[in-house]
């Protein structure tokens, strides 16, 4: 070997490998690498929308729930501070689209109903958008405390509503028969149900002086007298629902008079059952 041309040492194979190596394990990196922006953007897009989703769900529950306390307000003609409790279950979104909500759940304490008050709940199934429809299925409920009971009851006629109470499954009245110079105590057990719309109240059981008595036994002693308590008193509360709202079952849960109501589905379009009733 001449000094002019010095002989270069030969590549080490092992090093050439090991770059080789890198190389191409690097050129998998930046081709991944490539797609992780689409991806991220990807997932963006999906956070977004998903997001619109449900900006938009709560904002159509707020409108709807909203409407619904206004349109009951407006057409009970009930305090504009009333609280009602709205409950429309499952997505908003979707039952907008198809027209109808699945069901809607309205609830308030307190409602006036002419000169009483009551706590109501009514559950609705297929409920028109656009209130141009009938509804597929409704019910409500009203609930009176044992003062409220006493309330309907003292718009009767000789009832003797302020010695009202309610013992489960009976409405208790306490009154007095007279005779002569004699006056004796006696209490009446009062079954309730409905009957053509009304509440009817028919006695279950009598009590004269704590004992239990059949009406048989207390006719013969008291006569005619007996026969003011010895009686069904029917109650009529047509005069304070709707004419498209009707009295179905009546029973004392507890504390409580709880009365079944059924509606007819037609009352969101036709007026004359929007109507108060009245008694015959």
């Amino acid at each position: 070997m001449s000094d002019q041309h010095p002989t270069q040492p030969l590549p080490d194979p092992t090093a050439q490998w090991v770059l080789s190596t890198d190389a191409a394990a690097s050129a998998p990196r930046r081709r991944r690498s490539r797609r992780w922006p689409w991806l991220i953007a990807v997932l963006a897009v999906a956070a977004l929308a998903v997001g619109a989703w449900f900006a938009g769900e709560y904002i159509a529950r707020g409108v709807v729930e909203r409407t619904i306390r206004e349109q009951v307000v407006s057409r009970l003609d009930l305090p504009a501070d009333q609280q009602i409790d709205v409950a429309v279950p499952g997505q908003m979104l979707p039952q907008l689209i198809a027209g109808r909500l699945d069901e809607v759940t309205v609830s308030a304490a307190d409602v006036p109903l002419g000169q009483l008050t009551g706590d109501v709940e009514v559950h609705a199934a297929g409920v028109p958008v656009g209130g141009d429809q009938p509804l597929q299925s409704a019910s409500a409920t009203v609930r009176l405390d044992e003062a409220q009971v006493r309330g309907l009851l003292g718009t009767v006629e000789g009832f003797p509503a302020d010695a009202v109470t309610l013992e489960a499954p009976d409405i208790v009245m306490s009154t007095e028969l007279r005779l002569f110079a004699l006056s004796v105590p006696v209490g009446v057990s009062l079954a309730p149900s409905a009957s053509d719309g009304d509440l009817v109240l028919t006695p279950r059981t009598l009590r004269v002086s704590g004992a239990e008595v059949s009406a048989d036994v207390l006719i013969d002693q008291f006569g005619a007298v007996a026969r003011t308590v010895v009686r069904d008193w029917d109650v009529c509360v047509k005069q304070y629902l709707p004419a498209g709202l009707t009295l179905s079952a009546v029973r004392v849960d507890g504390s409580q008079v709880v009365a079944d109501i059924a509606v007819d589905p037609r009352i969101t379009v036709d007026t004359a059952l929007q109507q108060k009733g009245t008694c015959s």
